[in-house]
């Protein structure tokens, strides 16, 4: 566990674990895009099962990242070292967990129901405005929550 705190390789404060799980972030919408490219190409076996993969490997980054900030002493022991004030970081903190909550949400009922509808045969076909319309709020959802977790980052690590 200790090389989860040794110095990151982005060239910030950040320990090792931070900045995987920021480049994680900070790729995803790019790797959700993509998948999404193979559902309007109509290759909607890939789509669905490139998008079971990059939900499944980010929820197990999510946990990877929780176990690191407990482990690390949680937001306190990351700001401590920061020159922006506790308020104004602890007020973006709550925005990306809140935009992050809502966003995992939608993207469980995207994966559950899509995965549900595809075996009834329904998906592609008569489920997929209501799939469209549920992913995308869930891609924006991805995006904002990409953004505002590097906002974070940038707060703790480099000001």
């Amino acid at each position: 566990m200790n090389y989860m705190f040794a110095p990151g390789f982005i060239g910030t404060r950040a320990p090792f674990f931070m900045d995987i799980v920021t480049l994680i972030v900070a790729l995803l919408p790019l790797l959700v895009y993509g998948a999404i490219l193979l559902a309007r190409g109509g290759n909607y076996k890939s789509h669905a099962v490139v998008q079971n993969i990059i939900f499944i490997f980010s929820v197990i980054i999510i946990g990877y990242f929780e176990m690191g900030v407990r482990i690390g002493g949680g937001f306190d022991a990351f700001i401590s070292d920061s020159g922006v004030s506790h308020t104004y970081a602890s007020v973006v903190l709550v925005l990306h967990i809140l935009i992050a909550t809502v966003t995992l949400f939608y993207w469980v009922m995207v994966i559950v129901y899509a995965n549900m509808q595809y075996r009834q045969k329904t998906l592609p076909g008569r489920a997929s405005q209501g799939h469209k319309i549920l992913a995308v709020k869930t891609f924006v959802g991805i995006v904002l929550t990409s953004f505002s977790g590097i906002w974070v980052y940038l707060l703790l690590f480099v000001y």
